[in-house]
This record gives structure tokens, C-alpha cells and sequence, in this order.
């Protein structure tokens, strides 16, 4: 009886830390990749003349006429790091 006591307690300390190290999928996010028309698609933009830290924003035509809006971060060495991107209609034009 103490034995099935034991492996119980294990397997309820082991199912709980298990669920606690895994992360939520909402938290873990793919960062957005450069399309052609982004400011570092194919390595254009080599080193922002910004400060560290700057949003920079950039607009472009997409695919299928979409407009495609991204926000860029200047990091310490001057890349820029894509860390926004979304699409919509292109509403220049509608």
C-alpha cells in the first residue's frame, strides 16, 4: 500500500512539474519573416543611421495588392529587427 502511495505522489509531482515547464503556444510566437518590399528582405538595410531603440516604420504593396504595414527595432548595432507585421487592403487606392 505504501509503495502505491509513493508512485502516486511521484506521478502527481511529475505531471505537475511537466506542466509547468511547458509554454503557452500565445507566448512562444514565430518572429514575422521579411517579404520582398521590407526594409531587410535579401539584407538590404545593413545599419540604421537611428539611435538604438527606435520604432521605424515601413509601408509597402504586397502581394495580391495588399498593403503590408511593419515596425522595425533599431538594435545597439544598428540592424533593424522586424518585430510587427500585418496586411490589410490597400486603402490608398479603395
Amino acid at each position: 500500500m505504501k509503495n502505491l502511495t509513493t508512485s502516486g505522489m511521484i506521478l502527481i509531482v511529475a505531471s505537475f512539474i511537466i506542466g509547468c515547464s511547458t509554454q503557452d503556444p500565445a507566448t512562444t510566437r514565430a518572429a514575422p519573416t521579411p517579404l520582398p518590399g521590407s526594409l531587410t528582405y535579401g539584407g538590404k538595410v545593413v545599419h540604421s543611421p537611428y539611435k538604438p531603440g527606435t520604432i521605424v516604420k515601413n509601408t509597402f504593396l504586397g502581394q495580391f495588392g495588399y498593403r503590408v504595414f511593419e515596425r522595425y527595432v533599431v538594435q545597439p548595432d544598428g540592424t533593424l529587427r522586424l518585430t510587427y507585421q500585418t496586411a490589410g487592403p490597400d486603402f490608398l487606392w479603395d
